[in-house]
Formats: C-alpha cells, structure tokens, sequence
C-alpha cells in the first residue's frame, strides 16, 4: 500500500488537485501572474510616460525659483504700500483684461500678484500674473498663471504634458488609463513576491534572468505602497473615475464646501467683478477685515462675480499645516458676512484635498518633491527591469504561454464570485480599468484556445 502513489499516472484526478498545504494561493497564482505579466507589457509605455513627466514636474518647483526669480522675489524695503496702490501699479503697466483676484506679497521678499483674466492671447483657464514690487509699486513682470498652487509658463508646461501630453480633454485619457492600472500592478507584484518569498531569497546574488527579477521584486515591493498611493490620487480628478468619485462624494454629504459669497443685494451696482472698486481702496479694507478673522498669509482675493456678490478672501497655503480657510467680505460695508473654516470641512474632502496635494509635491515642499522623483525613477527601473526580463525569457514564449488548463475552474467559488463582483463594481467606478482588463481577459482565453487546438487538444484538458 506504501507504494500505491508512485503508480499514479499524470491522467488521474490525484495528480492535478493541488496539495492541501497550499490552501487557496495554488489556483490564483497563475492568474495573478498572467494578469500582472499582461498589464506590465501593455500598460507599461503609458506608465513609463507617466513617470517620467512626474518626475519633471516634481523638479519644476525647484526649477521655477530659479527661472523666475527675478519676478517673484524683490528686495526687502522698509514699508509695503497699501495694496490698492500696488494694484493701480500692475493696471497702469497692464490695462488690459479685468481683474479676477490679488495674491499680496506672503513673504518680505517675495511681489504682490495682481491676477488678470480676459487678456487677449491668454487661455480662458489661465490669468496673466503682473508682479509687483510690494516697497516701490514697480511691475518685476508679468506671466501666464495656471492652477490653485500658482503654476508659472514653466511649471504650466511640464503639468500639461504630464497631464494630457498637450491633447487637452482626449490626452487625459492616457493619464487616467495610467493611473487606473498602476495600483492594479503594484498590488499584484506585493502578492506575487511575497507568495515566493523563499524562492525570491535564493536569487539573490544570481546573475542574468533571476538577477533582474531580484532587483524588480525587491525595488517593487519598496515603492509599492507609493505607487497605490499615487494611483489613488491621480485618479480623484481624473476624467471619468474622478466624476464617480465626485458623484460618491457628494452622495455621501463628503463633498468640498465653499463659502458664500452672495450678498443681500441692497447694495447692488456699489461693486461688481474688473469694476474700479474691485482694483482700488476697497481692497485694502476687505483684506483687514480677512486679517481680524485670523486668515494669515498666503492669501487670495478674489474679485466678485457680479453685482450681488462679496470679495472672497482665501488662504492658499498647501503646504503642512494646510491654510485653508475663507471669509466672505461685502465690499459695501467692510463686513464678513460668511466664513468657512478647513477643520469643518467633511472627512473626505480634507483626504481628497491632502492626497492631492500630496501627489502633486506641495503638501511637504522638498521632502514631497524628492519623495515623488524617488517613486517615479523607481517606476522607471521598474519598467525597464520589466521588459528586460521578458526579452532575457523570450519574447514569443513569454507572451504565448497561456493561462494552465483549468485554471480558472480551479478558483474556488466562494473566492471567485467576490472577485468577480468587485471587477464589476471598479469597472463601473473605473473605466479605464474595467474595459481593458475585460479585453486582457478575452485575450488571454483566446490566446489559450488557440495554442490548444495547435497541440490538438480541448481547452478543459480533455
């Protein structure tokens, strides 16, 4: 009886039931690597993109200190004029547009912004940013501005590329499908590495195919938490995913709130948006009023949107700890007659507001930024790493190899129906996610019925 499994031939149920030690990992294996292999060759171009203009935007912050210094730094004076005095500077040297909001000089050496819009040649979501010399009421220059941090020409440039590719709307779709599949791929590689995690040990120190593979798991299983995190946040004003969690958000009252600015109407035609009041003394007091309210610098103000609306005062500061805060200020009476407050904003929009400015390198200034170049250059490795293994297996072998018969029978079902309703639940939510792993998964059954029927075989194994 002792012998009785040596006899077992390759035909019987014994030979293809996976061992009882190895629980349910056996089954899913295959299709966890069939899947990261697929969206690793195949995603792999968009991500390499997506990396490396990350990696140009987190070193635009540094690099437009520099570029621009001469417009956003002033030498320190002893007074700062009255800011409706530096605004009358900015519209006597630029007379063009209207004025849509005034960043006062945060620093003592850093200009007062003056924020056009409306300015012939210049974007309908850009302004022209006219710097000011905060002690002397000197215009230092003036620039295209793009964004809530304060996007120059330089920064501007890098953020579209990364953004679009300078596509506009039909260019984002390549960022969204990028940032859709990376934490699909960061999560699959942590389980596959850990599933082998003694096999993984033994390459070490090895040299050709399983060198690479060490230095890919490891680099990976590092910056994985990085990537999800990326994936996360990018997705959150993406095009079709960002609208779901949009849509989710204010389902769940977590929506981002935004101070008042109606007025009650009585004083009506004493102001209104690009008016002189919006450009002279007026903002001298609806800035103090901000200042009694506790709104320190950085701050905006941005002009009102008509006749019946206030001056809204708003901290922009991005950096930890965040200065989020607004008031709204009737220009009639010098009154704040609305006030929100970022610690009353709802637990989701504080996270949203965090994981973005997180992604985009401002909530930790240069420690974000390094963080965010490590996370892209080792995206980077890790693709080429990618690629290099598949071209040190075999190109044709690698890519051809389908799915063990049976496997996808073999996923238990208490296992495989959650799975599969979740892929339905992110296909909808996702996608950019949904459609293409559809399309891999029709594939790859393809790919295998194919390579069967070649070896005279039915797909079952029969």
């Amino acid at each position: 009886m002792s012998t009785a499994p040596s006899t077992t031939t390759d035909e019987s149920p014994q030979s293809v039931a996976p061992p009882p030690t190895r629980g349910l990992w056996s089954p899913l294996r295959p299709l966890i690597l069939r899947l990261h292999f697929y969206a690793g060759v195949l995603v792999a171009p968009f991500l390499l993109v997506a990396a490396t203009t990350g990696l140009l935007y987190a070193a635009s912050f540094q690099a437009e200190k520099i570029v621009y210094a001469h417009e956003l730094t002033v030498p320190v004076g002893n007074h700062k004029l009255p800011l409706s005095q530096q605004v009358s500077a900015a519209r006597k040297a630029h007379p063009e547009g209207t004025v849509s909001a005034v960043r006062p000089s945060p620093e003592e050496d850093a200009t007062t912004r003056v924020l056009l819009s409306g300015v012939p040649g210049v974007g309908a979501d850009h302004t022209l940013a006219v710097f000011v010399d905060p002690y002397t009421g000197k215009v230092r220059g003036a620039l295209e501005q793009y964004g809530s941090t304060g996007a120059l020409p330089l920064r501007t440039w890098i953020d579209e590329f990364h953004r679009d590719l300078h596509l506009d709307e039909n260019g984002r779709l390549y960022s969204e499908f990028a940032a859709s599949w990376l934490w699909v791929i960061a999560g699959g590689g942590i389980v596959l590495w850990f599933g082998r995690r003694r096999a993984q040990r033994k390459v070490r120190g090895t040299s050709g195919r399983r060198r690479t593979l060490g230095l890919h798991g490891t680099v990976g299983v590092w910056a994985a938490a990085g990537f999800i995190f990326l994936s996360a946040t990018g997705l959150t004003w993406s095009t079709y995913a960002g609208a779901n969690i949009d849509t989710l958000r204010t389902s769940l009252g977590q929506a981002t709130p935004s101070v008042s600015a109606a007025t009650s109407g009585e004083h009506a035609g004493h102001t209104g948006a690009g008016s002189a009041a919006a450009t002279t003394g007026d903002l001298d007091t609806i800035l103090a009023a901000a200042r009694a309210k506790g709104l320190g610098d950085p701050v905006e103000i941005v002009a009102p949107a008509d006749a019946d609306s206030a001056y809204v005062v708003k901290q922009i500061q991005r950096s930890w700890p965040e200065k989020q805060d607004s008031v709204a200020v009737d220009p009639a009476t010098g009154k704040v007659i609305d006030e929100l407050r970022f610690a009353d904003y709802p637990l989701l929009a504080k996270l949203t507001r965090w994981g973005i400015d997180a992604h985009t390198g401002v909530l930790f200034g240069l420690l974000n930024q390094i963080a965010l170049m490590a996370l892209a250059l080792s995206l980077i490795l890790l693709i080429v790493w990618g690629y290099r293994m598949w071209w040190q297996r075999g190109r044709a072998s690698a890519f051809g190899r389908p799915i063990p018969r049976g496997a996808w029978q073999q996923v238990p079902p208490q296992i495989l129906a959650p799975a599969m309703a979740a892929v339905a639940v992110l296909g909808y939510f996702v996608p950019l996610l949904g459609i293409p792993l559809a399309a891999f998964i029709a594939v790859d059954v393809l790919l295998s019925e194919i390579t069967y029927r070649r070896k005279g075989i039915s797909p079952s194994g029969v």
